[in-house]
C-alpha cells in the first residue's frame, strides 16, 4: 500500500484573504486535518467550506498524537497539518511531527503562505538580510537570563512573539539587558487594527506606560553594531601587552608566525607593527 504524506498547511494570520489556493485544495482533498485547536480552525474550514475530518493535535498530546497520525499516514491516509494561525512548525509543536514523520519514512512537504516573523520583519524597517528568530522568551528565569546573555551579542536583526499582557514586562527585561536599541512592534498583523510602532526600547516603555497594550505582537530588534563589537574586542586585547598578547596564542599551540598574525588581527594593526614592537 502507497504510504500516505504530511502537509504542513500555512493559514492566515488574520486576513483570511491571505490562505493560498492550494491550500485550499489540500485541505479539501486531505483525508484528516490535524489542528492546534480544533474550535478556532472549525470557523476557518467553514469559511472556505471545508468539510474534511477535524483532530486535535497540540502541544499536550504532540508525542502520542503523532505516533498516531504517522499510523494513518502508513495505511495510506494524507494528514494536513494546521496551526491556529500561520505556518505550522514556526513556534509550535509541528516541528516534532515532522521530525517524527521524517524518521518514520513519511513524505513530508510545506504550503507556503502567511507566517508573522517574517511579515513582521519586512514592515519593521530594521536590516532584512540576516536575522534569527527567538519566538516567545522563555518564562522559566534560568533560561530567559541565558537567552539574554547571548542576544546582548547578537549581531542579527532579533524577532520576538509576546502577547500583550506580558509585552511591557519584556521590553523592561530587553532594556535591562541589551540597553538601548531601534525597535520596530507590529501587532494584530494584517487584521482591521493592524499597527507598526517604529520606536526605541526605552521609548516604547514610556509609550506603554501610558497606553495598555493590545493585541498580539511581533518585536523585531536591531542586533548590536558589529563595528561597537570589533571595538571592544580591541580593548580588551589592548589591556595585554604585545608580549603577552603573542604568548597567548603560542600557549594555544600557534607557532609564533600564526600568533603575530592573529594578535595583529585583534588589535587592528598590522602585522610588520607587531613585529616591529617585538624586535625593538
Amino acid at each position: 500500500m502507497e504510504q500516505g504524506r504530511l502537509y504542513l498547511c500555512a493559514t492566515p494570520i488574520g486576513n483570511l484573504e491571505d490562505i493560498t489556493f492550494r491550500v485550499v485544495r489540500i485541505l479539501k482533498e486531505a483525508d484528516l486535518i490535524a489542528a492546534e485547536d480544533t474550535r478556532n480552525s472549525i470557523k476557518l474550514l467553514n469559511h472556505f467550506e471545508i468539510k474534511t475530518p477535524l483532530t486535535s493535535y497540540h502541544e499536550y498530546n504532540r508525542i502520542e498524537k503523532a505516533h498516531v497520525l504517522i499510523q494513518k499516514m502508513r495505511e495510506g491516509k494524507n494528514v494536513a497539518l494546521i496551526t491556529d494561525a500561520g505556518t505550522p512548525g514556526i513556534s509550535d509543536p509541528g516541528e516534532d511531527l515532522v521530525r517524527l514523520c521524517m524518521e518514520a519514512g513519511i513524505e513530508v512537504t510545506s504550503l507556503p503562505g502567511a507566517c508573522a516573523c517574517v511579515t513582521a520583519l519586512t514592515l519593521s524597517g530594521l536590516p532584512t538580510r540576516r536575522f534569527c528568530f527567538e519566538a516567545f522568551l522563555p518564562q522559566e528565569k534560568k533560561e530567559k537570563q541565558e537567552i539574554l546573555e547571548e542576544l546582548k551579542e547578537e549581531t542579527r536583526t532579533v524577532i520576538l512573539y509576546e502577547a500583550p499582557h506580558r509585552l511591557k514586562k519584556t521590553l523592561q527585561e530587553l532594556y535591562g539587558a541589551l540597553g538601548e536599541r531601534r525597535i520596530t512592534i507590529c501587532r494584530e498583523l494584517t487584521k482591521k487594527h493592524e499597527t507598526v510602532f517604529a520606536s526605541t526600547l526605552s521609548e516604547a516603555l514610556a509609550f506603554y506606560e501610558q497606553n495598555e497594550p493590545r493585541g498580539e505582537c511581533v518585536i523585531v530588534m536591531e542586533g548590536r553594531s558589529r563595528q561597537e563589537l570589533r571595538r571592544e574586542e580591541q580593548k580588551k586585547w589592548e589591556e595585554l601587552s604585545v608580549q603577552e598578547h603573542v604568548e597567548h596564542y603560542e600557549a594555544l599551540g600557534m607557532d609564533r608566525k600564526e600568533a603575530m598574525k592573529q594578535a595583529a588581527k585583534d588589535r587592528g594593526v598590522s602585522k610588520r607593527e607587531i613585529y616591529a614592537y617585538l624586535t625593538k
